[in-house]
């Protein structure tokens, strides 16, 4: 809907891809609103979930997230109240505090992950699997690019 040109390919693109991003944003947010929660509250257990029985110290978390949060422990402290995290001492180091996923969280995630795989397939569903692919590689370029 651009009437006048980009100054560069890159503003293009770069444009694109956040105004996708957006789009993507809002829809896996609506998804996610299903069990009362946030994009970033979602991540946060789906990383949980995949650490294991074991599961993360908090600044672990923070790495691994999508978007980079400051506001991990307000992430984790409402998620306890939700009843679906539950956070504990490290015995050989206090100030550490290892975080997991509760029977609760599990089974939220549960419920979420058709709807979330839907969703996904959804957000490709213009591309072939070919061209997804191409996209996965060249998104890792960028982020590459970026120390990321």
């Amino acid at each position: 809907k651009q009437k006048k040109p980009f100054r560069s390919i890159a503003q293009e693109a770069s444009l694109a891809l956040l105004r996708t991003a957006d789009v993507l944003r809002r829809s896996f947010g609506e998804v996610t609103a299903e069990g009362d929660l946030t994009i970033q509250q979602y991540n946060v257990l789906r990383i949980l979930r995949g650490a294991g029985p074991d599961g993360l110290p908090t600044l672990e978390i923070g790495t691994r997230m999508i978007e980079q949060a400051p506001g991990v422990t307000r992430l984790l402290d409402r998620l306890e109240a939700k009843k679906l995290v539950r956070r504990e001492r490290c015995l050989h180091d206090r100030r550490q505090v290892f975080c997991h996923v509760t029977d609760e969280g599990l089974a939220l995630l549960a419920t979420l992950d058709r709807p979330v795989d839907e969703a996904d397939e959804s957000a490709m569903s213009g591309l072939t699997k070919a061209e997804t692919r191409t996209l996965i590689d060249l998104l890792d370029k960028i982020r590459a690019a970026h120390g990321e």
